[in-house]
């Protein structure tokens, strides 16, 4: 299972001690890269910057980070919320962009290659997920934490549940989903943090994801069980 959150789910029906934890993890590109080696990246602005990447839709929750933005632009015209992909709520987040006065702090990058995402994470102070509040999103890992952890950078979930826990595990901040008010304090805290700190965070994150996510480390525990199961035929 790729959630530990279905472990009970499964239980119930009948899967018992016969449950095995394996998480998704994240393609071999997605590594820490030093922002001066960084390449394929567009001018972006100065300042504090939180950096999501992937679809724009519904089950993002865009609406929570234009939220945040809001209440963040007035005092904190240093926080710049940048949006890396593209997807059908695009339009609603450039209208929401325009009517609230958000295009100084709010900024569309488009879509890019998956490959040159290490690049642009680079030059984040901070890259967060969001996702609705929906009880099936608290049984989930968005598969862009995992890649964000793998690069070592800080991470803020606004999220519930399973997401959230992995988060706070590997160091991150985590807030509950759909709650502007709590998402605009948690990047306010990133903030106020030391970049010394910020860079332990990054490295406490990219030390989580090789204990628990590392590809080769999965591929490994799996061969183990399928070698488990073929003596127990025998």
């Amino acid at each position: 299972m790729q959630s530990r959150a279905f472990a009970p789910s499964v239980e119930r029906l009948g899967g018992g001690g016969r449950i095995r934890y394996f998480p998704n993890t994240a393609e071999d590109f997605y590594r820490p890269v030093a922002p001066e080696e960084a390449e394929g990246v567009p001018p972006l602005p100065d300042g504090f910057r939180v950096m999501v990447a992937g679809n724009i839709g519904a089950s993002q929750a865009f609406p929570t980070l234009i939220g945040a933005a809001e209440r963040l632009r007035d005092a904190h015209p240093d926080i710049h919320f940048l949006v890396v992909g593209d997807g059908r709520m695009r339009p609603w987040v450039e209208e929401q962009v325009r009517e609230r006065g958000l295009e100084r702090t709010v900024h569309l990058l488009g879509r890019h290659p998956a490959e040159r995402m290490p690049h642009f994470f680079a030059h984040a102070d901070a890259l967060l997920a969001t996702l609705g509040r929906e009880p099936v999103f608290e049984f989930t890992i968005p598969s862009k934490v995992q890649s964000y952890l793998a690069c070592a950078r800080p991470v803020i979930a606004s999220l519930d549940g399973e997401g959230a826990r992995v988060v706070r595990e590997a160091g991150g901040l985590a807030c509950p989903a759909e709650d502007p008010a709590a998402l605009a304090d948690a990047v306010l805290a990133l903030r106020e943090t030391d970049p010394a700190e910020r860079a332990a965070m990054g490295a406490r994150a990219r030390a989580y994801f090789l204990e628990h996510f590392d590809r080769e480390m999965l591929m490994e525990r799996l061969e183990g069980w399928m070698r488990e199961l073929a003596e127990a035929r025998r």
